[in-house]
């Protein structure tokens, strides 16, 4: 069973990991074009992870098992406009 907590650490090792690339970028030790390709899986990943916990969120909002939501696959996720 995934908790919500699980899912925030989750989406800080993300953030962390963003972080990383884009320091290890700056710093020579990774070209642009491999870090635009882990960039872009890391927020996918993230992006993922935020709509789990909507689904959550509003799973308990409407007196639902939030444990009834799943992780959708990125080509739903990224069509989603803000």
């Amino acid at each position: 069973m995934t908790t919500d907590h699980d899912i925030r650490d989750t989406i800080s090792s993300l953030i962390a990991h963003e972080h990383t690339l884009r320091a290890r970028l700056a710093a020579g030790r990774i070209d642009a074009a491999a870090e635009k390709d882990e960039l872009s899986r890391t927020e996918q990943q993230l992006d993922q992870c935020w709509d789990l916990l909507r689904q959550r969120d509003a799973a308990r909002e409407f007196g639902r098992d939030p444990d009834s939501a799943g992780v959708r696959p990125p080509s739903v996720v990224e069509r989603y406009v803000g």
